[in-house]
């Protein structure tokens, strides 16, 4: 029996696939053209879910004094997850058309509400009166609503100029003083921190644009001149920066007793955490312990490895939303996708640089995760527009129609795929005439 020689056995497949190969796969199902939108709809979700559970535990204790029912805060919270839900979803089944059809009127209509807080109807705390109060109760913040419209508007604008963006009057105008417009009518109701971020949104918007870094340099000098005017001008902000920088010791109502007990919170959670529900600063030690410093009973009930997941949570959605910017052919989309990138991520690092003691305390929300409704309801709509965005990424639709169903791949998991594929044949076996089918008489 002669043997094989070499050269003509035939490799089987899995000596065929070298290391390099297999790598190369893996690699590619990272790499497909649905991942956005996957790292994005799960990355969100889990933010979400994380954020209603500590919701639930940072404001169990309070919600019980004031109210009577522990519960109060957090059933608000889920009650605006639920009318979340349905904005982000319906906004993520609509074309890129529809967003830039709707970023004029979105804009003017974002601003026109927040005009309302100067109309009589403002209310707030703390020096800061940026929220809209209507009768029955209802609060809202319209701030959130210009974070959004802004970014839609700066895309749709700097897209049709992005020829001319290496000259000043194209950048310019009209999207600088329109942005200092809306960015002006949150300044008038003393809301800095809010302002920031918007500053932060308009400049990732700039940047993806492809607007010259020479530009950002002068822009910078005048956007630092001017908030360090503003903060001078405020007696409540001088007090905040002079107590970071290491002011009078800490007392009850020095600025620096939050931001001290937030670090008490982050410090006595360890490696693994206290346990859910175990957090000792919630006992009104610290002072918006469901909101603004949720990332510090985060880290004291969850401990170090919690804090982590929530890091990394942020940083799948910056990975997604970067991969947009780099994948999508559209203008509009890369600069809308910009400017929500800084809006979210450079809000979420904003607040945990506070928590932490790296930044003065300035009162911006941690996305997802603290309590707020108008926060949530528009950083859920923000996410839908990018989830839009990752569905129209070259190759995504047509792979995401392709999908089997819901309930097919669910049966899949729990192994009755097969017996449903196994009766479906039998009856189509069943089915066919019988001279089509061996043992019939002629």
């Amino acid at each position: 029996m002669s043997a094989v020689p070499a050269a003509s056995r035939v490799a089987s497949p899995d000596e065929a696939a070298s290391p390099q190969r297999r790598h190369g796969s893996l690699l590619g199902h990272w790499n497909s053209v649905v991942t956005s939108y996957y790292v994005i709809v799960g990355a969100s979700s889990l933010l979400l879910v994380i954020g209603l559970v500590m919701v639930l535990s940072s404001s169990s204790v309070e919600s019980l004094d004031k109210s009577g029912n522990a519960y109060a805060v957090f059933l608000d919270q889920a009650k605006f997850a639920l009318l979340g839900l349905p904005v982000a979803i319906v906004l993520a089944r609509m074309p890129v058309r529809f967003f830039r059809a709707i970023a004029w009127p979105a804009l003017g209509a974002a601003i026109a509400f927040q005009s309302l807080v100067f109309l009589g109807l403002g209310c707030g705390e703390g020096g800061n009166k940026n929220w809209v109060c209507l009768p029955g109760g209802v609060t809202a913040q319209p701030s959130e609503t210009i974070k959004l419209a802004l970014a839609l508007w700066l895309a749709a604008v700097l897209a049709r100029k992005q020829a001319y963006l290496e000259q000043w009057k194209h950048v310019f105008i009209p999207a600088v003083p329109v942005a200092g417009i809306a960015i002006g009518a949150v300044l008038l109701g003393h809301d800095l921190g809010t302002a920031l971020v918007m500053f932060v949104l308009v400049a990732g918007a700039l940047f993806v644009a492809g607007v010259p870094l020479r530009m950002f340099g002068v822009a910078g000098v005048f956007a630092g001149a001017a908030v360090t005017a503003l903060v001078l001008l405020s007696d409540n902000r001088m007090g905040r920066i002079s107590n970071w920088l290491g002011g009078d010791e800490c007392s009850a109502s020095a600025d620096c007793y939050q931001t001290l007990h937030g670090s008490w919170g982050l410090a006595s959670g360890g490696i693994g955490g206290l346990g859910l529900g175990q957090s000792r600063e919630k006992w009104s030690y610290l002072p918006a312990a469901h909101n603004d410093f949720i990332f510090a009973i985060l880290g004291e009930e969850l401990g170090l490895v919690g804090t982590l997941v929530v890091l990394g949570l942020f940083a799948l959605l910056a990975f997604a939303m970067i991969r947009i910017i780099s994948r999508h052919p559209d203008p509009f989309v890369k600069i809308a996708t910009g400017g929500i990138l800084a809006w979210i991520v450079g809000q979420a690092f904003v607040n945990i640089a506070v928590v932490i003691g790296l930044a003065p305390v300035i009162g911006v929300p941690l996305p997802l995760v603290s309590a707020g409704g108008s926060a949530l309801i528009m950083t859920m709509a923000a996410l839908g527009v990018v989830i839009a965005f990752a569905r129209d990424e070259p190759g995504a639709a047509d792979a995401l129609a392709a999908r089997a169903g819901v309930v097919r791949r669910s049966l899949a998991v729990v192994g009755l795929g097969r017996v449903a594929t196994a009766r479906s044949s039998r009856s189509a076996r069943d089915a066919a005439p019988r001279s089509s089918r061996g043992g019939g008489r002629a």
